[in-house]
C-alpha cells in the first residue's frame, strides 16, 4: 500500500506535534506517524512545562504560532513565574500539567488541523534516492512517499530500559522501541551515538504523610504561556518539598554495585544538569541532604512524580531508601524509576534549518539531535516543520539568530558546537538575555511568523493592538512633565527621594521603587490612560514598564548584537577549501571542514577555532 504526502513526521512527541502542525498549517499535505495515537504529546518524565530558559522557549513557540503554550495553559494545574527576585531577563514561567489532559488537548488540536493526517505505525526504513529522501517504509508494509521527512523519534530508536540489572527493550516504560530506522539513516553517512536519560519513581499520594512536607503553592496572577490563552480553568494544586538524609544516602551508596551507571552496564552519557540520585551522592559525597519535589501528575489522580530522585537502581533499593525519608516511611509506588539508553545523531551534520547536510529533505528534531527536555524538542520541531514545508514548496529557509530567540541559540549551539552530553537550555547560554525576555517573545517573533504564513491574522492583529498600547504608554511618560509639588508626597511614601526639580514621568518610572501602577494612582491623566486598556491590561503594563526601566540595558545589548551581526552577514560556506589553508591551525582546519559554517560569525563560535583563525579568513576575504 502506498500514500503520497508533502511532509512526513515520524514520532508524535513534543517535537513531532509542533513539526506536523507547522507544516500542515503552512499548507503542506502532512502525515504524522506515531506508534500509539493515545500517547500523542506524552510527557515521558515530569508533568511540567517551562522552567529556567525553557519557559522562554515555550513563549517563543507560542509567538511563532506553535501550540505548546496553548496546550500547557489549557491543562495547567499549577503555574509559577521563577526567578522573580532577579531582573526580567531571568523571569521564567513554569507550569505543572495534567498529564492525560495534556495528551488529549494536543490530540484535539491535531485532529482539527486541515492537511494533517495521523497514522498509527512504526517506521523502519528511510527511502533515499540520489542523496534525496523520497519517503519511508513501515513495519506494516506501508510505503509513504514525501518530499520532506522530519524524524522526531525521541528516545525510541533502539531504546533500552534499565532497572538495576534488569534490561528491557523499550522507548518508554511499557512501550516498544523502534528498530531499523537508525541503521537506515546511518547508511547515508550520518553519525550515530548513544545517550542516556532517566525518570524517577511514581508514588501513590495516599501513602505519603503530606502534612510532614513543606507546601509549595502556585500563583494565580495574569501570567500564562500563550499570548492568546484564556485564564486557566483546571483546579490549581500545590506541590510539596522534603529532603533526603544520611540514612537514605547510606542505602543508596551500599547499592551502587547494582547501579547500571556504576557497574558498567550503561556506557552512554546522561544529562549533567538533571543527574540521578546515585550520581548526586557520588558527585557530592559530603552533602547530607538533597531536596526532593513531590508533584501531582493530574487534577484527580493520586499518582505523584518525585522530582530530584531519578534513578536506575534496583526497585527494592529505591523503595528502601525512600522509606527512610520521614514523610515517605509508608510509601507505596506505582512503578520504579528507570534509565533509558537511545540513539541520537550528530547535530553538527545539520544546517540551521535542521535539514541534513548529507541527505536532502531529511530533517531531524528533538532528542534525536542530542537534546533533553520537552521545550527544546518542541522548539526544534517547529523550526524543522517550517523548513520541511519550505523545502517542498520553495521559499527562503527560516532560521532564527542568537539575538532573536532562545530557539536560535539552541539550534546554533547544536549545529556549531555539537553535543557530548544531552543538551539543556539555560539563560547563561544566551549572550543577549536582555533581548530574549519571556515578556516580549511576541514582539520579537510574531510578525516574522505572520509574514511566513504560520502565525494567524488574529494573532498578528492581537500583537498590533498590544504594541500600539505599549507605545502609547511610553510616549505619554516621555511627554508628561511632573512638578515636585504634585508628586513629592507620593515619592516619600514610597521610600524614594523627593524631586528638587521637575522631570519627565519616564525618569521617575525608571526608579526601582516606582511602578506604572502606583504612578497611575497618583497622576490622574496617567491613570485615565491606563484605565482605558481593556484587553490584557496587566500584560501590556508589565511590558511597558520593563521597556522603560531597562531601556539603557536593552539599547546597549542591541548595539552589541548589531555589531556581531556584521560577521553574521559575511557568508563563507563554499568559499574555502579549509584543508588547503596552512595559515589556519590544524584544529581549525579540521573543525571548519567538518562543520562547514554558513557565516563567519558561526565559524567564530566553533570550539577550537581561535580569533587568529577568524582573522586569517577575514584577510582572505579581503576584509
Amino acid at each position: 500500500m502506498e500514500f503520497f504526502y508533502d511532509v512526513i513526521v515520524i514520532g508524535a512527541g513534543h517535537a513531532g506535534c509542533e513539526a506536523a502542525a507547522a507544516a500542515a498549517n503552512m499548507g503542506s499535505k502532512t502525515c504524522l506517524i506515531t506508534m500509539d495515537m493515545n500517547k500523542i504529546g506524552q510527557m515521558s518524565c515530569n508533568p511540567a512545562i517551562g522552567g529556567i530558559a525553557k519557559g522562554q522557549i515555550v513563549r517563543e513557540i507560542d509567538a511563532l504560532g506553535g501550540y505548546t503554550g496553548i496546550v500547557t495553559d489549557r491543562t495547567a494545574i499549577q503555574f509559577r513565574m521563577l526567578n522573580r527576585s532577579k531582573g526580567p531577563a531571568m523571569w521564567s514561567p513554569r507550569a505543572q500539567c495534567d498529564r492525560e489532559k495534556f495528551i488529549w488537548a494536543w490530540r484535539e488540536i491535531l485532529d482539527n488541523i486541515p492537511n494533517l493526517n495521523i497514522w498509527q505505525d512504526t517506521v523502519d526504513e528511510l527511502l533515499v534516492e540520489n542523496g534525496e529522501v523520497i519517503g519511508v517504509h513501515t513495519v506494516w508494509g506501508v510505503t509513504f512517499h514525501a518530499k520532506s521527512i522530519v524524524v522526531t523519534a525521541g528516545t525510541f530508536l533502539n531504546g533500552l530500559l534499565h532497572v538495576g540489572r534488569v534490561q528491557l527493550p523499550g522507548g518508554r516504560m511499557a512501550e516498544p522501541a523502534s528498530y531499523g530506522l537508525t541503521e537506515s539513516i546511518a547508511r547515508h553517512g550520518i553519525t550515530v551515538g548513544r545517550m542516556k536519560t532517566g525518570t524517577p519513581v511514581r508514588i501513590d499520594k495516599r501513602s505519603v504523610h503530606i502534612d510532614e512536607m513543606e507546601i509549595q503553592e502556585g500563583e494565580s496572577d495574569f501570567h500564562s504561556f500563550s499570548y492568546m490563552s484564556e485564564p486557566r480553568k483546571l483546579k490549581q494544586l500545590c506541590c510539596w518539598t522534603c529532603y533526603t538524609n544520611p540514612e537514605v544516602h547510606r542505602i543508596l551508596r551500599d547499592g551502587l554495585d547494582e547501579s547500571p551507571l556504576y557497574n558498567g552496564q550503561i556506557q552512554s552519557i546522561g544529562p549533567r544538569y538533571c543527574p540521578s540520585i546515585e550520581t548526586k551522592i557520588v558527585t557530592f559525597p559530603d552533602k547530607e541532604q538533597h531536596q526532593l519535589f513531590l508533584e501531582p501528575e493530574g487534577e484527580t489522580t493520586n499518582e505523584l512524580y518525585l522530582n530530584g530522585f531519578s534513578s536506575s537502581l534496583p526497585m527494592e533499593i529505591q523503595i528502601e531508601a525512600l522509606r527512610r525519608v520521614p514523610a515517605f516511611r509508608d510509601i507505596e509506588v506505582y512503578r520504579p524509576g528507570y534509565a533509558i539508553e537511545y540513539d541520537y545523531f550528530d547535530p553538527t551534520q545539520l544546517r540551521h534549518t535542521l535539514e541534513s547536510k548529507l541527505v536532502k529533505g531529511l530533517f531531524l528534531a528533538g532528542q534525536v539531535n542530542g537534546t533533553t527536555g520537552y521545550e527544546e524538542a518542541a522548539g526544534q520541531g517547529l523550526i524543522a516543520g517550517i523548513n520541511a514545508h519550505i523545502a517542498c514548496h520553495g521559499g527562503e529557509p527560516f532560521t532564527l539568530g542568537r539575538d532573536e530567540a532562545y530557539i536560535g541559540v539552541l539550534i546554533d549551539d547544536l549545529v556549531t558546537k555539537g553535543v557530548d552530553e544531552p543538551y539543556r537550555m539555560f539563560t547563561s547560554r544566551a549572550e543577549y538575555r536582555i533581548l530574549l525576555r519571556q515578556d516580549d517573545a511576541d514582539m520579537r517573533l510574531t510578525e516574522r511568523s505572520y509574514n511566513l504564513g504560520l502565525a494567524s491574522a488574529e494573532r498578528y492583529e492581537h500583537l498590533r493592538r498590544k504594541r500600539a498600547k505599549i507605545d502609547e504608554i511610553i510616549d505619554f511618560t516621555k511627554g508628561f512633565s511632573i512638578k515636585p509639588a504634585l508628586i513629592n508626597g507620593t515619592l516619600e511614601s514610597l521610600g524614594t527621594t523627593p524631586l528638587a526639580h521637575g522631570c519627565k514621568l519616564i525618569d521617575l518610572i525608571g526608579r526601582p521603587q516606582i511602578t506604572i501602577e502606583n504612578m497611575s494612582e497618583a497622576i490622574r491623566p496617567f491613570g485615565a490612560l491606563i484605565s482605558e486598556i481593556t484587553e490584557r491590561k496587566e500584560e501590556i503594563v508589565e511590558a511597558a514598564e520593563i521597556k522603560i526601566k531597562y531601556q539603557g540595558y536593552i539599547e546597549r545589548e542591541r548595539m552589541i548584537a548589531d555589531k556581531m551581526q556584521r560577521l553574521e552577514s559575511i557568508k563563507i560556506r563554499g568559499r574555502f577549501d579549509y584543508n588547503s589553508l596552512q595559515s589556519l591551525s590544524t584544529e581549525a582546519r579540521q573543525k571548519l571542514t567538518k562543520i562547514d559554517p554558513e557565516t563567519l560569525a558561526q565559524a567564530s563560535r566553533i570550539p577550537g577555532v581561535s580569533p587568529s583563525d577568524i582573522n586569517v579568513l577575514l584577510v582572505l576575504l579581503g576584509r
